[in-house]
């Protein structure tokens, strides 16, 4: 017993700080991709070429990327030599609304707002059922990680729970296969009102590298209501936490 004392006292605090108080991401991590405006028509023909996904596009001559589409491959940052699309640390990416995922060159403040009502309901608990839709084990296991020592996140007062009917909402991961798409809307069913949903990695919000094949449904969006996207491939753990404290209105 004794042993063990010492050794929790040496181990000291393990549960991170949140919002980070330092720089705590690796360098390696790619956050939200920042565009250049001096992107040429000729270098966006070679952004949407060597984009897996079709995330890059073109909008009245100006570079769009979408975080929905998204695999942060990074590939794109490679291209050309003037860096018109570079990957920032900036880990804050989840979005209420589908279209605020579409980037361009022009800076666009991060929105936090939510509606009182919500705020006032769910505002310091939250109850969640977890749904894997054919996803990889990649999404899935990145939220499994918030239940760890080093994030903790029932300090946030958010669980998750076994049963749709004990829930406030659902997290879904995965593309939505055909053979998944009836038991995400019974789960949705099940969960009493008022209910949210959030969309957890690029998969959920658009089919991710899945895109457009006839086993998947392209994402959440077509069968159930979305209040929350969090984009990622997979999204940092702590990408998912900011997204999760955003939706219940907590001031990080």
């Amino acid at each position: 017993m004794i042993k063990t004392i010492y050794a929790r006292i040496k181990q000291g605090y393990r549960t991170m700080f949140f919002p980070l108080k330092k720089d705590f991401l690796p360098k390696r991590f790619l956050g939200r991709p920042c565009i250049s405006a001096m992107a040429s028509e000729e270098n966006c023909k070679q952004y949407k070429t060597v984009c897996p996904t079709g995330a890059i596009d073109t909008l009245n001559n100006n570079l769009t990327l979408d975080l929905g589409k998204c695999l942060f491959c990074g590939e794109c940052q490679k291209v050309g030599s003037n860096k018109t699309i570079t990957f920032t640390k900036e880990y804050r990416l989840a979005e209420r609304k589908r279209k605020d995922l579409i980037l361009s060159h022009k800076p666009k403040e991060n929105e936090r707002k939510i509606k009182k009502k919500v705020k006032h309901i769910f505002g310091r608990s939250l109850k969640l059922r977890q749904v894997s839709a054919g996803g990889c084990n990649a999404c899935e296991s990145d939220i499994n990680v918030l239940n760890t020592l080093s994030f903790d996140l029932d300090r946030f007062g958010v669980q998750f729970v076994a049963s749709p009917r004990h829930a406030d909402g659902i997290v879904v991961t995965g593309p939505v296969t055909k053979n998944m798409k009836l038991a995400l809307e019974k789960t949705y069913k099940a969960v009493p009102s008022p209910k949210f949903v959030i969309a957890v990695g690029t998969c959920a919000i658009s089919g991710g590298p899945y895109r457009g094949h006839d086993e998947v449904n392209n994402g959440i969006g077509s069968i159930v209501p979305v209040d929350i996207f969090i984009p990622g491939c997979p999204p940092h753990p702590l990408t998912i936490l900011d997204g999760i404290l955003r939706l219940m209105g907590k001031k990080i």
